[in-house]
């Protein structure tokens, strides 16, 4: 499966820059779920439905990775955050759904 990390518009990586901001366990975590997702090994990710089509993939005890599998061939990861709360932070949750809502432009494909 390939594996789009969302980008900004100067192309800087913000999921890969807040996994590589972590400590080395959470980072070996955080790399190994971007691995599950290439090698198309979901089933092995502690996930569970968020909001439309959008997935939320727990991590490293307080970490979690907001993503949207388009189909068998792509997944677009929209977000990385650490948990503070058992809901959602508003702030995240925006984040989530102005990135879904330009994906959905981007590719002509309902999201959420």
């Amino acid at each position: 499966m390939n594996v789009h990390n969302y980008e900004t518009s100067g192309g800087k990586d913000l999921i890969l820059d807040y996994i590589m901001s972590l400590s080395k366990p959470e980072i070996i975590d955080g790399l190994t779920v971007l691995k599950r997702f290439e090698d198309d090994d979901l089933d092995m990710l502690n996930r569970k439905q968020w909001r439309g089509k959008i997935w939320e993939v727990y991590f490293y005890k307080s970490n979690r990775i907001f993503c949207v599998a388009i189909d068998k061939k792509d997944a677009y990861i929209l977000h990385a955050c650490r948990k503070q709360k058992n809901k959602t932070e508003k702030v995240d949750s925006d984040i989530v759904i102005k990135r879904a809502k330009e994906l959905e432009v981007k590719l002509s494909r309902k999201i959420l």
